[in-house]
């Protein structure tokens, strides 16, 4: 394999995290097989969609006013820390995932979009809580 670009797509598409890029418009235009298996959508499905498809909808005006002011001022709160938050499984399920995030710039340092690497934690995460629940009763 001695294309760059092919190695590229390769090694996004085979990263066991999920990695979704969206444009400046929230538009889903990457989505590698980890997502797939995460979130429940095809590439098919999810590429050319708003990224609301795994935004639960108390959480979407939150996320808007993050996503803009991070593409407005060219910086993330988060830079980079992973968090903790909800997402939407195709089934309608709630998931807890836990995810990074970085601006994606062009050559000129103009902010293009985001990208997104998440993982599902929902196990642990009601591992926790169903034990601190039997700690406290």
């Amino acid at each position: 394999m001695t294309d760059q670009s092919e190695l590229d797509a390769n090694i996004v598409e085979d990263v066991a995290d999920a990695l979704i890029y969206s444009d400046r418009y929230g538009t889903i235009t990457r989505w590698n097989r980890a997502s797939t298996a995460l979130f429940g959508f095809s590439a098919g499905e999810a590429l050319g969609q708003n990224l609301d498809l795994i935004i639960p909808e108390h959480l979407r005006a939150a996320h808007w006013r993050g996503f803009e002011a991070a593409l407005s001022s060219g910086t993330m709160k988060l830079a980079g820390r992973p968090t903790l938050t909800r997402a939407l499984h195709k089934s309608g399920r709630k998931l807890y995932i836990e995810m990074t995030f970085a601006l994606v710039r062009d050559a000129a340092g103009a902010v293009q979009g985001s990208v997104a690497m998440a993982r599902d934690v929902t196990e642990r995460v009601e591992r926790e809580r169903a034990a601190k629940a039997a700690q406290n009763s």
